[in-house]
């Protein structure tokens, strides 16, 4: 920019600047392009698609290609598109009052040629934010062309006495509204097929037809369209000319790793500081968070085409902490850390975030999710502790012995999720072995991990079916599973309980 553009009011001030507006596509990659030799990332929030999505998001940018980004749910594809603001001017000049952003060296309404014709280098000039220049459109079946592109306008053409035949009696939609600036339609294959036939012209040709007007519109936008690709590849929601008008085709992935996963939700977890200050999250617990939705991505239970968000992620996470925090508030302490008993708190994040296929919906929702978070907590055991599974480690009998034995004898654990630190702490050793267990296989840990890893265990010796885990109220029960299995009487917590 040239001096302080602020200043500059008027067309002529404007020409004696010495500025040249420059399209928005040409204005994006000249960003980019800066950015990319000072090492400046304007994608930077956007996490594990450094090798992947974001080289091809450059290309399409460096070629001034719209783009459409294909991704199952919760694959960053709308953050990746507000982001693009990022590489847009601060500041760009436009005809004062004008509803198209027009450039005012070559501007496109009526009103701004008119306007320029009358006050010549007196036309008024305002500028417009880069944020201003970002309009985003959910596609829904309701969406019209009106909405889109515009309409005639009866009470604009009353208040201004002005009849049907007059270009100024049209009220335009979001597209022309975007002029100069960046317009996102997201889930686009649920925007109806005459909808979508209506974006052709504006595309490729440049013109628009509304209500008999014939208007030549060489708008100037960078259209970014986001869909799933299940939708786009097999239903054909998008319509064939529609796809051969937008440029580049990129797709989005979830992480590919537990590691990049929780980068991801650690910077998008909305808990409070004083949350925080009560409760800790050791890296056991966030990684078993992440490990959920691994597993759900994989589970036979999981419609795998509607995905799994990294919403999940998130909102388990958060909600790990607020039910670590109620626990808190209850027990009138001043903080805590998170326990392996505290997943409980993440199944409402998880119920409503799954799409289950038939077999899942005959187990339920809640079922379902106990089954997520007990297949997490079998595949990270194996990481920490020798694999229980004596048909694969004969030592494992002798590693797992003083615990085994102290709950063959008839011995049973009961944890409560309210129970204070020093219950928790009262509880867990007074099992035999828990702790030179831990003590073996953990190293430099502090006392309130050593609890966690020692309620870890028996958690694990459950999924691996050494030990019996069963609901209790308001909390988990573990004992023998010898004695279970010969008493399966026990296993109903009421008439209406299912055997576990």
């Amino acid at each position: 920019m040239i001096g302080n553009i602020e200043n500059i009011t008027t067309l002529g001030e404007l020409k004696k600047s010495g500025y040249r507006p420059i399209g928005v596509k040409e204005e994006i990659r000249k960003n980019l392009i800066l950015a990319l030799q000072n090492n400046y990332n304007p994608f930077e929030q956007i996490i594990g698609y450094d090798d992947t999505v974001i080289p091809d998001i450059h290309t399409a940018i460096l070629s001034r290609h719209n783009i459409v980004l294909l991704g199952l749910r919760g694959q960053a594809k709308t953050k990746i598109a507000r982001l693009m603001t990022n590489l847009l001017d601060q500041l760009i000049p436009i005809i004062k009052g004008s509803d198209l952003n027009d450039n005012p060296f070559s501007p496109l309404s009526k009103y701004g040629k008119e306007l320029i014709s009358e006050l010549g280098n007196d036309t008024p000039i305002s500028w417009l934010n880069r944020e201003e220049r970002y309009t985003e459109k959910l596609a829904t079946p309701d969406v019209t062309v009106a909405d889109l592109i515009g309409d005639i306008d009866p009470i604009k053409a009353a208040s201004l006495k002005l009849p049907y035949s007059d270009e100024r009696v049209i009220h335009f939609g979001l597209i022309p509204r975007s002029n100069r600036g960046i317009f996102v339609i997201n889930e686009l294959p649920d925007l109806q097929a005459r909808i979508q036939v209506a974006l052709f012209n504006i595309l490729q040709e440049k013109d628009a037809q509304i209500r008999g007007f014939k208007i030549r519109l060489p708008l100037d936008i960078f259209f970014i369209f986001t869909a799933n690709p299940e939708d786009y590849t097999n239903r054909g929601s998008i319509v064939t000319p529609l796809k051969d008008r937008i440029d580049s085709q990129i797709l989005t992935h979830y992480p590919k790793s537990i590691t990049i996963s929780r980068r991801i939700t650690e910077q998008e977890a909305r808990n409070l500081p004083e949350q925080y200050e009560k409760v800790r999250v050791s890296e056991l617990l966030k990684d078993l968070i992440e490990q959920i939705a691994f597993e759900a991505r994989s589970s036979d239970f999981v419609d795998p085409k509607s995905g799994v968000s990294a919403r999940l992620t998130i909102s388990s996470y958060e909600n790990l902490i607020s039910f670590a925090e109620r626990r808190v508030l209850l027990n009138h302490e001043s903080s805590t850390i998170a326990r392996i008993s505290d997943l409980t708190g993440v199944i409402p994040s998880v119920t409503g975030k799954i799409e289950l296929v038939y077999e899942g919906e005959q187990e339920g929702s809640i079922k379902v999710t106990n089954i997520l978070i007990g297949k997490a907590i079998k595949s990270l055991f194996i990481n920490y502790f020798p694999n229980p599974d004596t048909r694969k480690l004969k030592t494992s009998n002798q590693t797992y012995f003083p615990i085994t034995a102290w709950f063959s004898k008839g011995n049973k654990l009961d944890l409560f999720n309210t129970c204070t630190d020093k219950e928790y702490e009262s509880k867990l050793t007074s099992v035999p072995g828990l702790k030179d267990l831990v003590r073996t296989q953990i190293k430099n840990i502090d006392k309130k991990e050593e609890l966690l890893f020692m309620e870890f265990v028996l958690f694990g010796l459950s999924e691996f079916s050494i030990l019996s885990k069963l609901p209790i109220s308001s909390g988990t029960e573990f004992k023998d599973m010898m004695s279970t299995m010969l008493n399966p009487i026990g296993n109903f917590q009421n008439e209406d309980d299912e055997l576990v």
